[in-house]
């Protein structure tokens, strides 16, 4: 594994959304310290073409290396993740990405809650879940996989986000553990270890 594979008790951060996440994203990122501590992995609802400029648009906001995955990319503290179109997003116990053409779930393909459940099977209580603006259900399983796994779950504000569906779905059906502001979010992803 590369020198900067992730280990056990490192965090992962994983931020999903829909309608209205992109300017949130854009205002998160250059807020973010560089080095981060921390893999991240950023999943959208995007149209299934494929469409290559979401890393692009992202770096141009962070310093933080990103770029869209590949299947059997390896985590790396340190880097932003971003899930292609039209492929579900998974991450394998040896903490590497696989891709998956099945079914769409709630609608999306990549789906948060394919990924967030993922991300708990592997990460356990190390993950932290984050789910920003959005117009359905999809994420409030997901991070409610994360929190029995041990992990803390995160909802942008509602009156925040483009979008307040998603998240309010999320407060309202299962446990949160912080409702953040994109400011307020920024900070307490800069506190993490």
């Amino acid at each position: 594994m590369a020198e900067n594979s992730l280990n056990p008790s490192q965090k992962l951060v994983v931020i999903g959304g829909s309608m209205g996440s992109i300017d949130a994203l854009m205002k998160l990122l250059p807020n973010l310290k560089v080095p981060m501590p921390f893999a991240l992995v950023i999943v959208l609802h995007r149209k299934s073409s494929v469409d290559s400029t979401l890393a692009d648009l992202f770096a141009t906001r962070t310093r933080i290396p990103i770029r869209e995955v590949e299947d059997k990319d390896t985590l790396e503290k340190g880097n932003i993740y971003i899930a292609p179109a039209d492929y579900h997003l998974l991450i394998e116990q040896e903490r590497i990405f696989a891709l998956d053409a099945s079914e769409k779930v709630n609608y999306s393909r990549p789906s948060l809650d394919v990924t967030f459940e993922s991300a708990a099977d592997t990460f356990g209580s190390a993950t932290v879940g984050v789910l920003l603006s959005g117009a359905n259900a999809d994420g409030t399983a997901g991070l409610t996989a994360i929190k029995k796994a041990g992990g803390l779950t995160i909802a942008q504000h509602p009156e925040t986000a483009q979008a307040p569906f998603m998240p309010q779905h999320a407060i309202t059906h299962t446990v949160i553990d912080y409702i953040f502001s994109m400011d307020e979010l920024a900070a307490y992803l800069n506190s993490l270890s």
